[in-house]
């Protein structure tokens, strides 16, 4: 939208005010408006004791503003702060001058001093007070009045509001009328009650009442009843407040609604799909606009009672927003109106707090998301019962957008929402349109409940929030509707929201919200309580309450609003003019406004507004990343390889080639070759990408990579020609992925070669890739395929890893084991003791768990005679990540009927020697672990190993030792460790060497923790620790000779545990009670522990036979295999995503 010709006047006219001059107007304003307080305080001793008044008008008179006890000194000071608040250069004058009229009268009354030293002349009588306070008192109000008056001057910039034409006029017509009608009136009384003394010195001792000066009525030689001063004072005031009123109306807007501004607003909604709720209300067309300098955001408002009244956030672009704001509050001072924002969102009132706004908190917004609409919860019965009953009343629902609604159905639905308006007139401002059934609306959707003889008896119509909400407008319902209605329509909607493609709905605004939810919070204090039903009484009038409850039972999410407020001193009047934006307060116009027909747009307006909303609400081209020189200079070849005249290939490849990587062109693949064609050079085809170029003019050389293997390629102009030569030294760069037709050659040093016949490049690459220097671990992580074309190796772990997973599967398989999947979705959180990740299935409106571990599913295979069965897959904790442990992982669970512990520590040694063997050909590992300690190690013996011990391929063939828990322990603490021991001595021994402890661990989780602090780090050569306390193991059988152990083992190699096995438990009894104990510590708050899964006790008590159930962690097992971290083995590593908080 270009700036208006009226913007262009008002910015070339305005002089922003300094930091300085604004703080001035401020003090300024403040001081006159607790003179008004004062002059209140003044009038009310006035009238009981007007003796007392000179003591305690004396430190007021200074500062020379009018204050007094007199009822025209109020107005007077109201009419001038509210001159000051809308920074109108009148009020400015005002204030001028009366520091001007001070300073006369302090030098009128210096020059009487010296004139008449005892007696003040009659002219002069009515400043009798600061007379007998001596020439000091004016000295100092004259110099103030003098500073005043030039400080007045320099702040001008600060208060540049103008007045409406002829505001001067009306003013003087009105004071001239006032003081003619208030001295007549003065004139009668006196004659009626001092008939006998003269009528104008009693006038004159009149007004010097009804002005306010001091002393009482003797003073001025008079004795004059009150009640003719208040009389007068009265008339006077009232002539006061009419010209006021008249000399400080509100300039004509001259930015107010067009049909080119409306398309304006409404493309910058449509640039901005993540607009405010309350976006597509400022295309409201009482509505005036003012447009930041680049026209990509606007604030939209209009001027009520002396207010510029915005709602909501800005519109458009937010990083215009501050453009458009200043813009905005610009032009309100330069019309004198005060600027405030009703029901701005938080971005928004971020914005305008920048600005200088203050931020008042003023309610929430009620939010319904349909993904989390849950009617057939507990807490949502009255909703559905509500809605049951509507149901049952034959009531039907249909939802559509007002597109597909014809002229004549479109029109009855208007006349019915006006008929079932409760008031003549349309209330809202923030959150509602002021147009109904507009053509230019048909994005708006309407539901409408009807009987079954088709009667509409309910009417919901909501205007679109941006591309994927809607906000309500109308929510009307006839008054013989069946109870229900309402709720059984923004059920329909929620739950057919897919329909219309909506993800949230905003419904109505809660007026000061907070406190009636606090008031209904256990334990409320007296002063909320009270708050809340000082809201209730006018609950009546203003629906504040209702609006509340009748939000609150669809259990919506609520978003504060705020109002902002140029200075707290406007608030009243803010207010005032909410309240009669919103319809609550009758205001002088304003109903004459809402009754006048709305302006329509013109067919070609309308035609307009299907462009804007058919052209797509988001520039791709303009989403995409910013481009380096590089890849400006790539991109170009590419565009230059696609228009090549002698080619048709594309420079992106699609389709099938008979090529050979180079990773992979052996010498038996160019014997094939040459057997094919015995009587000329064998050629091959082959793939790889470009490392290097070096161009020698008529010979260009290039080094071809691929997976570690490199080749030089030799391209020669005789072979290709001039122009193809040249084509490839301008168009191809380092890292494209190239296909050449090659033969076997050499180079004139003897450098073996590979003679190039043909070339195309299948894929560009449009950035350089460093092969030389790509070492930042975090760059390498988030570029993760840069990483393993730079970086071989990497790749190579991952075939490793391959390998190891087909050698578990081989193993199992040949051992007569299944292959299965269960769920990773869990709706209990089960399997092991780990915290989980949690989610939200929208099908079934269910919390889900992400699976810890899928152990209670392949129990209840093997409870329905499947046999053996294994599962290698991902598995999930929501736990730290460290070299040993990422939250998301591999692992191998294999359950064997009819097997134990035992057998399965026989199976996972086998397991990780053929994985070996797989790996490096025989069974050995990478350990730091000498090989003179080797046959110590495997004995089951303690081996110190110092830190700087280099890892080396250590035998692991042969049985592994096996070591309880409990001898473990005590070999390193030097003393017999057993369950039965002292808790505090088993407590003191933790302390001892530096464990921590938790409140809720017994004998048996302080010896484990004792085991996994001091045992397991140690342990450089594969052991199984055998017999784990039955305290920290809830799934694993008893022991068989003791019951406080159970028959559990941990593999540790290298440090770090491998893998662990049980004899399962089966007793589903026992079950029961351990998960039950486990679900209690997780109503404790101990997130890791598990919940009861009745699914799973209830298959257990069908009968599973003896079992034997291992879990290995296929990561950490490639991380023994390789000696590399976790993170190397990783495909993809999980990386912080560049532009999140996280920290």
């Amino acid at each position: 939208m270009p700036v208006s010709r009226a913007r262009r006047q008002i910015l070339a006219g305005t002089v922003r005010p300094t930091p300085r001059q604004e703080l001035f107007a401020r003090v300024l304003i403040w001081v006159h408006v607790l003179s008004i307080i004062a002059s209140i305080v003044l009038w009310v001793m006035f009238r009981r004791h007007p003796e007392r008044l000179a003591g305690f008008e004396l430190p007021l008179l200074l500062i020379n503003i009018p204050v007094s006890g007199s009822l025209v000194s109020i107005v007077l000071l109201a009419i001038t702060a509210r001159l000051l608040i809308g920074r109108k250069r009148a009020g400015l004058g005002l204030v001028a001058f009366f520091q001007a009229l001070a300073v006369v009268a302090g030098l009128s009354l210096l020059a009487a001093v010296v004139v008449y030293p005892d007696v003040l002349p009659p002219a002069l009588d009515i400043w009798s007070v600061r007379f007998l306070m001596g020439p000091g008192v004016d000295i100092a109000s004259s110099l103030v009045g003098l500073i005043m008056v030039w400080l007045c001057w320099w702040a001008r910039p600060a208060f540049p509001g103008r007045l409406r034409r002829g505001s001067w006029l009306a003013l003087g017509a009105c004071v001239a009328a006032g003081i003619l009608l208030s001295g007549a009136v003065a004139w009668t009384l006196l004659r009626v009650a001092h008939p006998e003394e003269p009528t104008g010195v009693l006038v004159r001792a009149v007004f010097a009442h009804v002005l306010g000066f001091s002393g009482p009525p003797a003073a001025h030689g008079v004795q004059l009843p009150a009640w003719i001063g208040q009389i007068v004072g009265v008339v006077l005031a009232l002539a006061l407040v009419l010209g006021a009123v008249l000399f400080s109306r509100s300039a004509r807007n001259p930015t107010k609604w067009t049909a080119d501004r409306e398309l304006a607003v409404r493309r910058l909604l449509a640039a901005s799909p993540e607009t405010d709720s309350l976006g597509y209300f400022s295309t409201r067309r009482d509505k005036a606009s003012v447009f930041s300098e680049d026209g990509r955001a606007a604030v939209c408002y209009d001027v009520i009672a002396g207010v510029s009244l915005a709602s909501g956030d800005p519109i458009g672009d937010p990083a215009s927003w501050p453009d458009a704001i200043a813009a905005w509050k610009v032009e309100a001072r330069h019309y004198g109106w005060i600027p405030a924002v009703l029901a701005a969102g938080e971005q928004g009132a971020r914005a305008y707090a920048a600005d200088g706004f203050d931020i008042l908190a003023l309610g929430d917004e009620a939010i319904l998301y349909p993904d989390r609409y849950r009617i057939n919860s507990v807490s949502m019965s009255d909703v559905r019962r509500a809605a049951a009953r509507a149901r049952a009343a034959g009531l039907h629902v249909q939802i559509r957008r007002q597109a597909d609604i014809s002229d004549e159905e479109l029109a009855r639905l208007v006349t019915d929402a006006d008929a079932w308006r409760d008031g003549d007139v349309e209330r809202g401002f923030s959150m509602a349109l002021d147009r109904h059934g507009d053509r230019a609306d048909n994005r708006s959707v309407y539901v409408t409940a009807q009987l079954p003889d088709g009667t509409i008896v309910g009417l919901l119509t909501f205007v679109p929030w941006g591309s994927r909400g809607l906000s309500l407008d109308l929510m009307r319902r006839a008054p013989d509707a069946p109870n229900g209605t309402n709720e059984l329509m923004v059920t329909e909607l929620m739950e057919r929201a897919d329909d219309v493609g909506v993800r949230e709905v905003s419904l109505n605004f809660a007026f000061l919200r907070g406190v009636f939810a606090d008031a209904e919070r256990l334990g409320a204090g007296m002063l909320t309580k009270f708050n809340s039903s000082l809201l209730g009484v006018f609950d009546r009038f203003f629906q504040l309450e209702r609006l509340y409850r009748a939000n609150q039972k669809f259990e919506p999410t609520w978003v504060p609003r705020y109002l902002c407020v140029d200075s707290r001193v406007s608030i009243p009047q803010v207010a005032l003019a909410c309240a009669v934006a919103e319809g609550f307060v009758p205001y002088p116009g304003i109903r004459r406004r809402h009754k006048q027909r709305t302006p329509s747009l013109d067919a070609a307006h309308l035609a307009a507004i299907r462009e804007i909303e058919a052209a797509p609400s988001v520039d791709v081209a303009a989403l995409g990343p910013a481009r380096g020189d590089q890849t400006r200079v790539r991109l170009a070849h590419l565009a230059q390889l696609a228009q090549r005249p002698a080619r048709t290939d594309r420079p992106y490849a699609v389709g099938s080639w008979d090529a050979v990587e180079l990773s992979r062109l052996t010498p038996q693949r160019w014997e094939q070759a040459q057997a094919a064609t015995p009587d000329a050079p064998a050629t091959m085809r082959v793939s790889g990408r470009v490392r290097a170029v070096r161009d020698h003019g008529g010979v260009v050389f290039v080094r071809l990579v691929d997976e570690g293997t490199q080749a030089q390629l030799i391209l020669e102009r005789d072979t290709l020609g001039a122009a193809d030569l040249a084509d490839f030294t301008r168009l191809v760069d380092r890292g494209d992925l190239l296909l050449v037709d090659v033969t076997r050659g050499f180079s004139r040093n003897g450098t073996p070669s590979l003679l190039v016949s043909h070339w195309r490049v299948l894929a560009k690459a449009l950035h350089p890739i460093p092969f030389e220097a790509f070492t930042d671990s975090d760059a390498r992580l988030r570029r993760r395929s840069t990483d393993l074309i730079v970086h071989p190796q990497g790749a190579k772990l991952l075939r490793l890893r391959s390998a190891v997973v087909t050698s578990l599967r081989r193993t199992l398989d040949d051992s007569g084991f299944l292959e299965v999947e269960t769920p990773i979705l869990h709706s209990v959180h089960g399997g092991a003791s780990a915290r989980p990740f949690t989610t939200f299935i929208n099908a079934y409106g269910v919390d889900l768990f992400m699976r810890i571990a899928p152990e209670l599913y392949l129990k209840r295979l093997v409870v329905a005679g499947l046999g053996p069965v294994y599962e290698i897959g991902r598995n999930f904790r929501n736990e730290g990540a460290d070299a040993t442990h990422n939250p998301e992982f591999t692992a191998l669970e294999a359950y064997a009927p009819f097997g134990d512990y035992t057998t399965m520590r026989l199976l996972t040694q086998q397991l990780v020697q053929d994985a070996a063997t797989s790996v490096h050909g025989a069974q050995v590992l990478p350990l730091r672990l000498p090989q003179e300690a080797r046959d110590a190690a495997a004995r089951g013996e303690r081996v110190q190993v110092d830190d700087d011990t280099p890892e080396q391929l250590i035998d692991i063939s042969g049985q592994w030792p096996v070591v309880t828990v409990l001898d473990a322990v005590s070999a390193v603490v030097g003393r017999t460790v057993r369950l039965d021991d002292d808790f505090e001595e088993l407590l003191t021994l933790a302390r001892e060497h530096g464990v921590e402890t938790e409140p809720h661990m017994g004998p048996g989780a302080v010896i484990e923790e004792l085991y996994g602090e001091l045992v397991e780090p140690a342990t450089i050569y594969p052991t199984f620790y055998v017999d784990f306390p039955v305290e920290t193991s809830p799934l694993a059988g008893g022991h068989r000779s003791d019951p406080t152990l159970a028959e559990r083992w941990d593999l540790v190699l290298g440090g770090m545990e491998l893998g662990t096995a049980y004899s399962e438990l089966n007793d589903p009894l026992e079950q029961r009670r351990r998960l039950t104990e486990q679900s209690l510590k997780a109503a404790a708050g101990d997130v890791e522990a598990m919940q009861v899964d009745e699914d799973f006790l209830r298959a257990l008590e069908v009968g599973m036979p003896p079992c034997g159930g291992l879990g290995i962690g296929v990561d950490r097992l490639v991380m023994a295999l390789t000696g590399t971290t976790i993170r190397q083995v990783l495909t993809f590593p999980f990386v912080r995503p560049l532009g999140r908080r996280g920290e």
